[in-house]
């Protein structure tokens, strides 16, 4: 007799502890295969530190084969379930095909960036959700404030060491909070103009900062902001984003090149191809995270609705917290369902909430005791250690070393601003030019910008000297249907627009942040502010094979290319390593180091240049 077969959609927080707790349960009693696009589980709540220089980026990831012996690691995106056939359709990150059979099926898939219809966030803005996110950011503050620090023009160096973080929650709180550190001890050493510093903004429409804790958590956090010389505004958010600054819903205009974008997020929409009963883009379960009238499906973590036992008629909220314990107890029901143990119920208390604010400051509740200052500090990092699942000596070594040496205040350049669009559905896999999209069945070449804050001009080219915007970028695909402008055709184009809403999951503490009220509705698949591509050499549309009925994947979600430093989620073929840039692209700008390299045949090297 065969052993049952059980597959995982995703590796996150509940993803990985659902394989986790199932690998011991069942013995080799079972086959348990997990499938995701990259080979680590990322603990999301210290990549504030990625960003600031703290922490090295392979310190938040944990090896998922290192760490799940007997768990079999599939790289991939799924494209497709199919209950009946009990089948999971997915594409590797080379772009080939695959199909898992289950007995038992977990879908811990997760969330996406939430996009709103505001006029040019999707061509200027960055989200913070992973890795490749994280060290750009990192970048592009060091670069700016190089910038600015040697520019001759009062009003661009204004413009360059002013950085606008838009959501307070836990993420955005936390960017900002670090951020202005970073940038602080960054200027201590190379001073800019006669009475310049650099300026960080945090927005949003909420009366409070961290409007999901406690009253006075949120003011300590406020405090500590402001002291740091945060323009923290409350009720305000951004009504237009540009190239070269941000119109915000007071009316006022602020000159900046960095947008961070961190106000929500939503269920991932693989779950909408079920066809089976939702609640505001979550799958409704039962309380043993078990989908009615489906014995072999479960759910957890962000994507699923699951029923707070102790707040009847509501769920629980799409938090690190409640997904890290979903894991636990959906894998002791799956282990249930195949006669190991006894089912259980999911009920939970929480059990406080932590946000580091950066050297020793913090705001902190354990178990409701309200904590500031550098007890806060000390609990919160405390907590961390813990929590993580991997790497807590070297996480408390890098946190020593930065205690007492100063912090690497250099650009490597290795992500740029086209390989993290806002509008991705995978921010934790960087994209990578020349690499086909599936796309409607017909290949596509892929990998080019989509979205570009800082020094990108909308169509996701960067600046020539001098500050104006270039056209497109070789490898790039310009914005469609924008008003005033003519569609980009069969540009080696990247990927399409997501409309994105739904709530945003705290992702890092024990506790949660919800969406934010930002202004607009539904995202707009089409943003303005984008001007077509001119003077291309156009790449050929690669013919595909139309996929057969009820093989096209995931509703609304196009293939996404593959990506460096890790597998995609969905990939085409590696071979092609895309087409060269035109003999006429003029050089980069300012937002890209170190400049272009010469070809011995006159054209510009593709690539990072």
């Amino acid at each position: 007799m065969s052993r049952p077969r059980i597959v995982i959609v995703g590796a996150g927080f509940a993803g990985y502890r659902t394989a986790r707790t199932l690998s011991r349960l069942t013995r080799h009693q079972a086959d348990i295969t997990l499938l995701n696009p990259t080979d680590y589980f990322l603990y999301l709540p210290l990549l504030p530190q990625v960003a600031a220089g703290i922490l090295e980026p392979r310190r938040v990831t944990v090896s998922l084969s290192g760490s799940l012996p007997r768990v079999r690691l599939v790289l991939g995106e799924a494209h497709g379930i199919d209950l009946d056939a009990h089948t999971v359709r997915y594409t590797g990150p080379e772009g080939g095909e695959g199909t898992l059979p289950f007995d038992r099926l977990v879908l811990a898939a997760g969330s996406v960036n939430k996009l709103l219809p505001i006029p040019g966030v999707a061509e200027h803005a960055h989200g913070f959700r992973g890795l490749p996110e994280a060290l750009y950011l990192r970048d592009h503050v060091t670069r700016q404030v190089e910038l600015a620090a040697a520019a001759r023009d009062r009003e661009e160096c204004a413009a360059r060491c002013t950085f606008v973080v838009v959501g307070a929650g836990y993420t955005g709180t936390e960017v900002a909070a670090h951020g202005a550190m970073y940038t602080d001890a960054q200027v201590r050493r190379h001073p800019m103009r006669t009475g310049m510093r650099p300026r960080w903004m945090l927005l949003d429409v909420a009366p409070r900062v961290l409007p999901e804790m406690d009253e006075r958590l949120s003011v300590t956090a406020d405090r500590v902001l402001r002291q740091r010389g945060v323009d923290v505004r409350m009720g305000t958010s951004v009504k237009e984003a540009t190239h070269d600054g941000v119109v915000l819903t007071d009316g006022t205009t602020v000159g900046t090149r960095t947008l961070v974008w961190c106000v929500g997020v939503r269920p991932d929409p693989l779950v909408e191809s079920l066809g089976l009963p939702m609640e505001s883009g979550r799958l409704l379960v039962d309380p043993h995270l078990q989908v009615p009238g489906r014995p072999e499906l479960f759910a957890c973590g962000d994507v699923a609705a699951v029923p707070d036992l102790t707040r009847p008629g509501e769920f629980t909220p799409m938090t690190a917290q409640h997904a890290w314990r979903h894991g636990k107890v959906c894998a002791q029901n799956v282990a249930a369902s195949l006669g190991i143990g006894e089912r259980r119920p999911y009920r939970h208390r929480d059990l406080g909430f932590v946000v580091d604010l950066g050297g020793a400051k913090a705001a902190a509740n354990p178990l409701g005791l309200p904590m500031s200052g550098p007890a806060a500090g000390a609990v919160t990092r405390g907590y961390h250690l813990a929590a993580m699942p991997g790497n807590r000596v070297r996480v408390a070594a890098d946190w020593v070393l930065d205690a007492v040496l100063p912090r690497q205040a250099v650009q490597l350049g290795l992500v740029r601003s086209w390989s993290v669009p806002l509008e991705s559905a995978s921010p934790e896999v960087a994209r990578v030019p020349g690499r086909p999209e599936q796309r409607d069945g017909d290949a596509v070449p892929a990998g080019g910008p989509a979205g570009a804050p800082g020094g990108d001009t909308p169509d996701q080219r960067p600046d020539p000297p001098g500050g104006e915007p270039a056209k497109q970028q070789p490898g790039g695909e310009a914005a469609k249907n924008q008003p005033g402008g003519e569609s980009a055709k069969q540009q080696s184009g990247g990927e399409p627009a997501k409309n994105q809403s739904g709530g945003e999951p705290a992702r890092n503490q024990p506790g949660g942040e919800p969406a934010k009220p930002q202004p607009g509705g539904e995202p707009a698949k089409n943003q303005p502010g984008g001007e077509p591509a001119k003077n291309q050499s156009q790449a050929p549309r690669a013919t595909g094979k139309p996929r057969p009925p009820g093989k096209s994947g995931r509703p609304g979600k196009a293939r996404k290319p593959t990506r460096a430093a890790g597998a995609s989620r969905s990939a085409g073929p590696g071979a092609d390593p895309g087409p060269e840039p035109p003999e006429n692209q003029p050089a980069p700008g300012p937002d890209i180091a170190p400049g272009p390299v010469k070809r011995t045949d006159g054209r510009t090297a593709e690539g990072d240049s």
